[in-house]
C-alpha cells in the first residue's frame, strides 16, 4: 500500500477510535479538559511519528499505546495539576496513591474492553504483569468508598440488575426513578452520594436533564451515565461525562465505573 493510499485509511481509523480514547482519557484523569489535553497531545505525536502503527498492532491498540507513552512521559497529571482545587485536586491526590499502571489496566479492561494481551501491548509490559495489575487494581479500588447510590433507569430488568450489582459492592441503593420528574423527587426526598443514570427515560425525558437539575439542588456528587449510543455523547462539542457505560454492559463495566466514580468523587456532567 502506498503512502498516499495509507494516509486516508489511517486517519479514518484514528477518527473512529478517537471518541473512545477521549472517554478513556477523561476516566483516567477524572476531568474532561485534562483528558482532552492528553488525547490532543497523542494526536500531535502521531502526526510527527506514525511508527507505532508499524508494530503489527490493531489500530485501536496502537492508538492507546501512543497515548500511554505520552501519559508516562509526562509523569501523569498529578504534578501538573498543582493549581487545581476542590474535587479536581482530590481526584489528583487519589490518583497519586495508586500503584502505577493498575488504574490504567483496570480502565482498559473494564471500560474499553481490551483483553490482557492488548493491555500488555498498550502498557509495554508482559501479559503476566498486565494480569497482576488488574488484580491489584480490583483490590485497591473495590470497596474503597461505599455510599448511597440513586439509579435512574426506565427498564425494570436493567434497573434490578444494576441494583443487585451495586448492592453487591456494599453500596446502598436509595431507589430507582423511571422519569426525570421521578428522579428529581427521589433526590429531594433522599439525597444520594452518587447517581447512576440512563440517558433516555420512559416518558422520553432526559436523564441528562434529570442529573443536571439534581446536581443544581444537592451539589456535586459523582455520576455514571449509561447509554446504547456513546458516540452521540463523545463528540467534544460540549461537556461530557467522565464515566460512561455502553449498553449492553457487563457486570465488570458497572463495577469498574462505579468504583472509579466513587474513588474520584468527581465527574463532569452534560449540559442539557
Amino acid at each position: 500500500m502506498t503512502e498516499t493510499q495509507s494516509q486516508p485509511d489511517l486517519a479514518q481509523h484514528i477518527a473512529e477510535e478517537l471518541p473512545y480514547l477521549r472517554r478513556y482519557a477523561r476516566a483516567l484523569t477524572g476531568n474532561q479538559k485534562t483528558g482532552d489535553h492528553y488525547a490532543a497531545a497523542t494526536l500531535e505525536a502521531l502526526l510527527a511519528d506514525k511508527e507505532v502503527f508499524d508494530a503489527g498492532l490493531s489500530h485501536k491498540v496502537a492508538l492507546f499505546r501512543a497515548f500511554h507513552q505520552i501519559w508516562v512521559s509526562s509523569g501523569a497529571p498529578v504534578d501538573e495539576m498543582g493549581e487545581a482545587d476542590g474535587a479536581e485536586a482530590r481526584a489528583q491526590w487519589r490518583l497519586s496513591t495508586l500503584t502505577p499502571n493498575t488504574r490504567e489496566a483496570l480502565l482498559l479492561h473494564s471500560i474499553e474492553g481490551f483483553q490482557t494481551s492488548d493491555i500488555a501491548a498498550i502498557l509495554d509490559v508482559s501479559p503476566d504483569e498486565a494480569g497482576e495489575f488488574l488484580s491489584i487494581a480490583h483490590r485497591e479500588m473495590s470497596g474503597d468508598i461505599c455510599g448511597r447510590i440513586m439509579v435512574i433507569e426506565d427498564e425494570a430488568i436493567i434497573a434490578m440488575d444494576i441494583t443487585a450489582i451495586v448492592e453487591g459492592m456494599g453500596h446502598e441503593v436509595t431507589g430507582n426513578a423511571r422519569t426525570r420528574d421521578e428522579a428529581v423527587t427521589l433526590a429531594r426526598r433522599d439525597p444520594p452520594d452518587m447517581i447512576l443514570a440512563d440517558i433516555q427515560l420512559a416518558d422520553r425525558s432526559s436523564g441528562i436533564d434529570a442529573v443536571n437539575h439534581i446536581l443544581e439542588e444537592i451539589g456535586e456528587v459523582p455520576v455514571v451515565f449509561i447509554t446504547a449510543f456513546p458516540e452521540r455523547l463523545l463528540t467534544g462539542e460540549r461537556p461530557e461525562p467522565a464515566f460512561l457505560i455502553t449498553k449492553p454492559y457487563s457486570e465488570d463495566q458497572v463495577l469498574s465505573a462505579v468504583s472509579q466514580a466513587m474513588f474520584f468523587a468527581s465527574t463532569e456532567t452534560l449540559q442539557g
